[in-house]
């Protein structure tokens, strides 16, 4: 199932309906729902708050292969940015120490189990795999 969205923070809902659509259609685990929406929320809201003035949708594609679930999101006309990049976030350090932020892809990267970047003329694709033996964040 593949479907564009208006980037604005108003599109999460129907992002939720089309996940919970998605799990219907495919059999899934009602399990599954929660991180799913968790993940593609996280990566939608930031492309939303990091390119406000783009007018391009935001594409969103699901679709199962086998025992995985893999979920792709596609930008179009952006800056190049890889979330495999990013500062791992030390759940270990002092509260009071962490910076702020990181949080939400530090969970991203918890509750998959593979991700794969790719950007080429200004187009972003983010797929995340999540096996679907492993539901569990």
């Amino acid at each position: 199932m593949q479907k564009e969205f208006k980037r604005d923070i108003s599109s999460l809902k129907d992002i939720f309906i089309f996940i919970k659509s998605f799990i219907i259609e495919e059999n899934l685990n009602p399990d599954l729902e929660s991180p799913l929406n968790l993940v593609i929320e996280e990566l939608f809201t930031n492309m939303v708050k990091y390119s406000p003035n783009n007018p391009n949708k935001i594409g969103l594609e699901l679709k199962t292969d086998h025992d995985q679930v893999i979920i792709e999101l596609t930008e179009y006309d952006v800056e190049r940015f890889d979330i495999r990049e990013t500062a791992e976030y030390d759940t270990e350090e002092n509260l009071k120490q962490r910076p702020i932020g990181k949080v939400g892809l530090h969970l991203v990267k918890k509750y998959v189990d593979d991700i794969n970047y790719d950007y080429q003329n200004r187009i972003s694709k983010i797929t995340l795999i999540k096996n679907l033996r492993n539901t569990d964040a």
